[in-house]
């Protein structure tokens, strides 16, 4: 039978489309090129029959900085390759934001394709560059820039509905509590459908978070007081945890 979209595929298939599109990236980008990498799953030796590809082009500078993607589907599968000129991967690898824990895994370890010169050892180190500072600015912004908002919502939903919108805001507050968690013991995680599962195995987490996530993953999205009650209990927790590990919801009234 027939199938739309991804069909099932072996992961030396899937190896054999890299190194074809890494052929194809020579022809193109010819001696501009500083290294190849497949990152996600298929680096990790985690990919499923349906999984698709993940790659970095990284380029040399001589003509300024260079920063996009090619992604496609080619029927059966799907590939994305970020082509990055190599000052600009390494800001990114070193700048930590409110979604670390998912997106910087792939700096770590991308499996080498072409790295004549050892590139991806220095994007490590820029990974592993950000200090503890930086983690705690980017907790801040979570806290105000998402939690604080989501909260908020989700009071005005209380008050004048729809109540239809609930089951978003109780999986905004599980994903970004994740995040915070993530943050606050620089854990990365280990991929997109793990968040919560591995969130709850880290330490130091807010009161609450958990009763959060576990509704979520059970997907017990159904009873608008349920959710309410839920997601007030873990503002508490987050407001009291924000408290004992000196993050800062509330700065002076006008910051500027």
């Amino acid at each position: 039978m027939d199938m739309n979209g991804p069909v099932n595929i072996s992961r030396s298939e899937r190896l054999q489309t890299c190194h074809e599109i890494a052929a194809r990236l020579h022809e193109v980008y010819r001696d501009k090129i500083l290294a190849i990498g497949i990152y996600g799953s298929v680096a990790k030796g985690t990919d499923g029959p349906f999984s698709d590809i993940e790659m970095f082009c990284v380029l040399s500078e001589p003509n300024g900085p260079v920063e996009f993607s090619h992604e496609w589907s080619a029927g059966p599968w799907k590939a994305e390759v970020n082509v990055c000129s190599s000052d600009i991967l390494l800001k990114i690898a070193s700048t930590v934001e409110g979604d670390w824990p998912l997106t910087h895994e792939p700096f770590f370890s991308p499996l080498r394709l072409y790295d004549p010169k050892n590139f991806f050892s220095i994007l490590k180190e820029a990974a592993e560059s950000p200090t503890k500072e930086d983690f705690r600015h980017a907790i801040n912004e979570v806290l105000v820039g998402e939690m604080y908002e989501f909260i908020g919502k989700l009071r005005n939903v209380r008050v004048n509905g729809p109540h239809t919108y609930l089951p978003y805001l109780v999986m905004q507050f599980a994903q970004y509590g994740a995040m915070l968690v993530g943050l606050h013991n620089q854990k990365l995680f280990s991929t997109g459908s793990m968040v919560l599962p591995e969130a709850l195995e880290l330490p130091s987490r807010p009161e609450g978070f958990d009763h959060v996530v576990k509704l979520v993953m059970s997907g017990d999205l159904a009873e608008p007081a349920k959710i309410i009650s839920a997601c007030e209990d873990f503002w508490s927790g987050l407001v009291s945890w924000a408290v004992e590990h000196d993050y800062l919801i509330r700065p002076q009234r006008i910051p500027f």
